[in-house]
């Protein structure tokens, strides 16, 4: 879980996409929740996580357990 943000950034930055396109697309009305979450300064709830495994397709294992790499299963 202490990856979580990590894993975040590079999912968004592989799609090209700025914070604020992130945020609208998982219907937040600010950017800085995910900003927090991107620097680990937060930590996701499980709706979060949820909406962002489904938007990426990828899964919740991936975001959340540290020893898997996205893309590894």
């Amino acid at each position: 879980m202490q990856r979580f943000g990590e894993k975040l950034r590079l999912l968004r930055t592989k799609k090209q996409m700025t914070l604020k396109e992130l945020a609208s697309v998982l219907g937040l009305t600010a950017h800085g929740y995910i900003s927090e979450i991107e620097g680990g300064k937060k930590k996701p709830t499980a709706e979060f996580v949820l909406n962002v495994a489904r938007f990426f397709e990828v899964s919740t294992d991936e975001l959340l357990k540290d020893e898997l790499e996205i893309g590894d299963e």
